[in-house]
């Protein structure tokens, strides 16, 4: 698939996620982060929005879900019109079961997991998925400054999907800007999440294509 962008709609006006979405026409998905104030300290938004945006938006819906008890409620999104649905394993009881359930209902599944926990110990479920999220900053609110201590645990992740084979997308989320998103590419991510660097962009399309243009000359993959 190349270099993807997926700007974060937790950094657009909220009040009018139609005109945002229209903002970034070159995007390649809307990055949606879902937060229940239990898993995160936060409280976003929720399945009824996901479904009204999945109506009006040209680009496909990634949902992310930064949420307690994932194996009950991740399907819903599948329902309301995500085309990739993200769990976190420190939350999921049962995530191969999970991933196989979005993958059945027809959306990418995908595992996210928090800067502290490492990807060895899921070596083995990276087969049920479609990609992995890498949290480079803690997850819960946007604006966060990117964590440098996460680039080794990126390039192991890129080793054990290579290792493995087959076309198991690297996604990175926190702190991606101009001045970071280099270094995430060259340690072989290849899905960007970007929020505040998006949208606090005078021209957040031109900052989508300055990002994807970035991240290609970076890119070993």
């Amino acid at each position: 698939m190349g270099i993807q962008i997926a700007p974060s709609l937790l950094s657009a006006d909220f009040a009018n996620l139609e005109a945002e979405a229209a903002r970034i026409a070159g995007a390649d998905w809307l990055h949606v982060d879902v937060m229940d104030g239990h898993f995160v300290p936060n409280l976003t938004l929720g399945a009824p929005v996901v479904e009204a945006l999945s109506k009006v938006a040209k680009q496909p819906i990634d949902a992310h879900l930064m949420i307690e008890d994932p194996d009950r409620w991740a399907p819903e999104y599948v329902d309301a019109g995500a085309q990739s649905v993200t769990f976190h394993v420190e939350a999921a009881r049962a995530p191969v079961r999970l991933a196989r359930e979005i993958r059945a209902k027809g959306a990418r599944a995908s595992m996210a997991l928090r800067p502290a926990t490492p990807i060895e110990p899921y070596e083995d479920l990276l087969g049920e998925l479609d990609m992995v999220l890498l949290m480079t900053v803690e997850p819960g609110f946007g604006g966060q400054k990117f964590l440098d201590v996460c680039l080794p645990k990126i390039q192991r992740t890129r080793a054990l999907l290579d290792k493995r084979g087959g076309d198991i997308w690297l996604q990175v989320d926190g702190g991606i800007s101009a001045d970071t998103i280099e270094r995430c590419a060259e340690a072989g991510a290849d899905v960007f999440v970007a929020g505040s660097a998006v949208f606090g962009a005078g021209d957040p399309d031109a900052m989508v294509a300055q990002l994807r243009s970035s991240a290609e000359q970076h890119s070993h993959l």
